[in-house]
């Protein structure tokens, strides 16, 4: 069994041009996007390893925030899910699976959470 690492980002904000309905096609709407990322471990984590030997929560932030295309309207959001899956993967090798989990914080009433979860694996 090969170690593996989970990296996590949970609970971004971010509005994103996205909806079917003509009401939702006009302005961003928020979503609420959480990231675990699955990558392979080195065999040890001393207390002086670099850096380099896992990878920088903020990858995961930008490839949900600052990595989506300005502009661009994603009809549903598993095409943002799968937006970001594509960048994590395209950023690093070592990234073996990515969930995504997508809450649309504009239908939501008395704290529901109504979205999606999306698992891709390196192919």
């Amino acid at each position: 069994m090969e170690d593996m690492l989970e990296l996590e980002v949970h609970d971004l904000e971010v509005p994103v041009l996205t909806g079917v309905y003509s009401e939702e096609t006009h302005l961003p709407q928020p979503l609420r996007i959480s990231l675990t990322v699955l990558l392979d471990a080195p065999s040890h984590f001393a207390p002086d390893t670099p850096l380099s030997a896992s990878k920088n929560y903020l990858d995961l932030k930008h490839a949900a925030t600052g990595a989506l295309p300005p502009g661009v309207h994603f009809t549903l959001i598993e095409g943002v899910a799968d937006h970001i899956a594509d960048t994590l993967f395209l950023q690093d090798r070592r990234v073996r699976r990515v969930k995504i989990k997508i809450v649309k914080l504009a239908i939501a009433e008395d704290g529901e959470s109504i979205g999606i979860t999306l698992v891709r694996h390196r192919r």
